[in-house]
């Protein structure tokens, strides 16, 4: 995985935070950080803990709705567990409600994570911690630690499953593919066509990889919303205006709803099944790679992520120190985030069944 350094006081540290989601230097050695004041001072067991998600775009929110409520309650805690499916304005909403029940802890998986600086702000000075779920809070102080998986390897790992699927149908190159990104009001995006794009870049660079409609910035190859019906849209326009009599070899597709989404255009196009990447082992799209179609996802179990979400809860309520891996990788435009990082797993049709054997509902679907 590539590495990258900055210096966090300078200016062009901030750039790069802005820019690639904060991505510096990655650190694997497991360390602790007391994190804040708020954290240190620990808090009753049966306080409120406040979980803020986006819009339900994809099954691993809806189940990490679930495990929340759930697994809170399990713990002790009064969980206030809520989606804001009508936007950035719900959750600023959300978030002051749940400061103004006295919330102890808020959990934050942001639609944007940049404009929500007044309303955590609002949460650390009501005392309470505030952690970043599965994507960063930028441009705000008001962060003390994020959990997720590591999202730039996420990249790294479908920019080497498309070269490696595109070599299994064809030997050599070079090989014609497109390249689709998330929705750029999540700060995951950026960073997932990043990675990706260190893998891929240096084969477009040498003539392996030609995109032929010539769209390779991220800007571009952006899907507003992460919804299917926008992906589905831009890659029927690509097909018809760039692969007329060409072949399409393969898309780079950040998740597996984007995912289907481009198999379909393919399809409707009257066009040979691409080689597509994808992302969360959705239900659907692991059927799919399993009848050979889509080549391949990403398995982030939600259950180890929410796991860790509320082990990190349990140490903060307990004033103990916090367990995470990484304290330089994650500047956020003002500061570094302390962050505990979980390792993702590539699934094709050929590691499915080990990759998924302790998923109940998964494993009976590669059998």
């Amino acid at each position: 995985m590539r590495k990258l350094t900055t210096t966090v006081v300078a200016a062009s540290a901030v750039a790069l935070a802005l820019s690639a989601c904060g991505r510096a230097e990655q650190t694997t050695t497991s360390t602790q950080s007391s994190g804040g004041s708020a954290a240190a001072k620990g808090f009753d067991q049966g306080a409120l803990i406040g979980v803020s998600l986006p819009q339900k775009t994809s099954e691993n929110w809806v189940l990490a709705e679930n495990l929340f409520k759930t697994d809170l309650a399990g713990a002790g805690y009064k969980a206030d567990v809520q989606f804001a499916n009508n936007g950035v304005s719900e959750q600023q909403n959300q978030i002051q409600s749940m400061v103004t029940k006295g919330a102890k802890l808020i959990v934050v998986g942001a639609i944007d994570g940049s404009q929500l600086g007044t309303q955590l702000k609002a949460a650390k000075d009501s005392g309470a911690t505030v952690v970043a779920y599965d994507r960063l809070l930028t441009n705000t102080p008001n962060v003390d630690y994020y959990v997720a998986f590591d999202n730039f390897k996420v990249g790294v790992l479908q920019g080497n499953a498309l070269l490696e699927g595109l070599k299994a149908k064809k030997p050599s190159g070079p090989y014609n593919i497109e390249l689709f990104a998330g929705s750029p009001d999540d700060a995951n995006a950026k960073v997932f066509f990043d990675g990706a794009m260190s893998v891929l870049e240096p084969k477009i660079k040498d003539g392996t990889l030609k995109v032929v409609s010539g769209q390779t910035s991220f800007n571009q190859a952006v899907t507003q919303g992460w919804k299917a019906e926008n992906a589905q849209k831009r890659m029927d326009t690509l097909i018809a205006g760039s692969y007329g009599s060409a072949q399409l070899d393969g898309v780079l597709s950040p998740n597996d709803t984007l995912a289907r989404a481009i198999l379909t255009s393919a399809k409707q196009a009257g066009k040979p099944t691409p080689v597509v990447t994808g992302q969360d082992s959705e239900v659907e799209s692991v059927k799919s790679i399993m009848a050979g179609e889509q080549y391949s996802t990403i398995n982030k179990d939600t259950r180890k992520l929410v796991a860790a979400a509320i082990d990190m809860t349990k140490q903060i309520q307990k004033g103990e120190k916090v367990t995470v891996n990484d304290e330089k990788s994650y500047n956020n435009g003002v500061k570094v985030v302390p962050a505990n990082l979980l390792e993702p797993v590539i699934v094709t049709k050929a590691n499915a069944k080990e990759a998924y054997a302790n998923d109940p509902t998964l494993s009976a679907l590669v059998k």
